[in-house]
């Protein structure tokens, strides 16, 4: 729980400034590094490693300490994760009439890597169309490959593209799809907090055929520049982006690739 922004309630003692310091060293944000941060941050990151500044309340701090007449000052309960929101999507699936398969909830990896993976799966199970007796099939057609998780974009400096882990995903997807020739062949990967990266969707999706001869130029480029956004936002004909709003929540993201 103390990984999760949950306020005043958890206890941190899992972390400290020396952690956070060094993760500022590590990732090239430290002053004249490839992603330096606002001085401002550096200045109160220093202020609290020399002690100058409290650090997040620890389990011995008064406010966690239980006494003679309570046994504890909070009770915090976990109503949802990541888990939850991959059956829930397995279940709406299953009744819409696909057969769901849950790959995990707990992917991670770049974005690019992780939706060759989903596609290549989408490839063996789209063969089955054409052999029914493929062995050792990934599921029965129609399926509906379920995952969870984050995965992460690496950014060069200086990187002025528009996008967030979702759309990267979802665009890598959609020109595997025309690089194998996939038709029926549907993937949406989104934030459930209703927002990827620094804009206003939560995510994209994308089909078969969205990348085709004509657009494969531009999306590479979008790809390149991590610019997957703009991409999405001007392709006529299409409505890719997923706009949901804010959601109120955030149990990380859920991609669903359908495979008829």
């Amino acid at each position: 729980l103390d990984l999760i922004a949950s306020g005043p309630t958890v206890p941190d003692d899992g972390s400290g400034w020396d952690d956070a310091c060094r993760l500022v060293e590590e990732y090239g944000l430290n002053a004249g590094g490839n992603h330096e941060l606002p001085q401002a941050v550096l200045d109160m990151l220093q202020m609290g490693k020399d002690g100058k500044l409290d650090d997040t309340p620890k389990s011995t701090h008064p406010a966690f300490t239980a006494s003679e007449e309570t046994k504890s000052l909070s009770e915090t309960i976990l109503v949802g994760n990541n888990y939850a929101a991959v059956m829930a999507a397995a279940e709406e699936a299953e009744k819409m009439g696909y057969n769901p398969v849950v790959l995990g909830t707990r992917i991670d990896g770049e974005a690019s890597c992780v939706a060759g993976s989903y596609i290549s799966m989408a490839e063996m199970l789209s063969r089955q169309r054409d052999d029914m007796n493929v062995k050792y099939p990934i599921g029965i057609l129609p399926v509906a490959l379920i995952a969870g998780g984050e995965t992460i974009v690496t950014l060069p400096p200086k990187c002025k593209g528009k996008g967030g882990r979702n759309q990267e995903l979802a665009l890598t997807a959609a020109m595997k799809m025309h690089e194998m020739g996939l038709r029926d062949v549907v993937l949406a990967s989104v934030g459930t907090d209703g927002t990827d990266g620094p804009t206003d969707a939560a995510g994209a999706i994308v089909y078969g055929g969205l990348v085709n001869d004509e657009t494969i130029n531009g999306a590479k480029e979008a790809l390149r520049n991590h610019d997957a956004y703009t991409f999405f936002d001007s392709a006529q004909g299409t409505q890719s982006l997923v706009m949901t709003g804010p959601t109120g929540t955030n149990v990380a993201d859920v991609c669903i690739t359908l495979v008829k």
